[in-house]
């Protein structure tokens, strides 16, 4: 940065050149008790806002012809970005997350249950996962971080609850939200569904995704010693990567895990992500969560 004064005297002026210089400093988390969104970006906002871009004068034409439609198209704001929204359905009786990017809007609450009530993709679906949701179901008021919303009640008990917990689990990401008022009882939070989680939960990579070494597996657990591990197996199911990591909490509480694989394929191809614990008993793999991928060319 720099800065000029100047000031008469009476004397010849005196020019001063001042030139100052400085620099900078340049967030992840768990699922809290469930995840963030893989990890890997951070969790939406309720209510995104456009970044204006400056305007910026066109290039004037030759001949004074007016600008060319490209150039005028290139004056005004920048489209915001895509946002990554994290759905939770059901697999096994228990809930699962996985993510979706889909242009960006004001309403994500509505968008969220709407991709939550379309159900899950056909890699997601050959895992198990399915959706409780039907369409139709919005939010009708958020205030006070409190959102209301009506569910269908039909089903058994189980699976009116299982409904209800992916509805919490998945607007509660939003910044907003902070408990979610189902059918005119009492608000309800992720901490009262927090029993439908499995022992692994993987947040990242999601099924059907393309990856590449290095590969960042993201969740949270609750097993043995806080150990969780982690291997990566190519189309023919032969081991290709492998390791382990630590969750930030042990046995009989739930933790973030992250643990960085690296492999060297020959060729892309179908893989397997499988994230499970060591039994201490027996030393077999126990809780296991398996992800369907596609393994890209390692370096």
């Amino acid at each position: 940065m720099s800065r000029h004064g100047r000031v008469g005297l009476g004397v010849p002026v005196l020019v001063a050149a001042l030139l100052l210089g400085g620099c900078g400093t340049p967030r992840s988390g768990d699922l809290g008790p469930a995840p963030t969104a893989p990890p890997t970006s951070a969790a939406p906002i309720d209510r995104p806002e456009t970044t204006p871009t400056p305007a910026v004068e066109p290039t004037p034409s030759p001949a004074g012809r007016p600008p060319s439609p490209s150039a005028a198209a290139s004056v005004g704001t920048r489209r915001p970005d895509p946002v990554t929204i994290e759905l939770w359905y059901v697999r096994d009786g228990l809930l699962v997350p996985t993510r979706r990017t889909r242009p960006a809007t004001v309403a994500t609450s509505r968008l969220a249950l709407t991709e939550l009530a379309a159900g899950p993709t056909a890699a997601e679906a050959a895992t198990g996962m399915t959706t409780l949701l039907p369409a139709g179901v919005e939010v009708t008021r958020i205030v006070d971080g409190v959102a209301t919303l009506r569910v269908p009640s039909v089903g058994d008990p189980a699976t009116r609850r299982l409904r209800e917990a992916q509805v919490v689990w998945t607007l509660t990401q939003f910044p907003s939200v902070r408990q979610v008022r189902l059918d005119g009882a009492g608000p309800a939070e992720r901490a009262d569904y927090a029993d439908l989680l499995p022992p692994i939960v993987v947040t990242g990579p999601i099924p059907g995704e393309r990856v590449a070494a290095p590969l960042v597996v993201t969740g949270t657990a609750t097993v043995f010693e806080a150990t969780v591990s982690v291997r990566v197996l190519d189309a023919a199911g032969r081991e290709v990567a492998t390791g382990f990591g630590t969750a930030s909490c042990g046995s009989g509480c739930r933790g973030g895990y992250r643990v960085v694989l690296g492999w060297r394929a020959v060729r892309e191809q179908k893989g397997t992500i499988e994230v499970y614990e060591v039994s201490a008993r027996d030393g077999t793999r126990i809780n296991m969560m398996a992800v369907p991928v596609v393994l890209a060319p390692g370096r």
